[in-house]
């Protein structure tokens, strides 16, 4: 499944994943299916929407 990185926040911030949580609960406030993943090459947690098949982003 491919999908779209909205926000990236560093792991090492003091609140640990708070930020990108609260990020993602105001995105999908907003009725977008965001959730939080580890991205552990760049230390980092990720905001990620998945992108469904067929569709295309250029």
């Amino acid at each position: 499944m491919r999908r779209t990185v909205l926000e990236q926040f560093p792991a090492g911030d003091p609140r640990g994943s708070w930020p990108a949580e609260e990020f993602a609960r105001a995105r999908r406030d907003e009725g977008v299916p965001a959730e939080v993943v580890m991205d552990l090459e760049s230390d980092a947690f990720l905001v990620v929407i998945p992108q469904q098949a067929g569709e295309f982003r250029h």
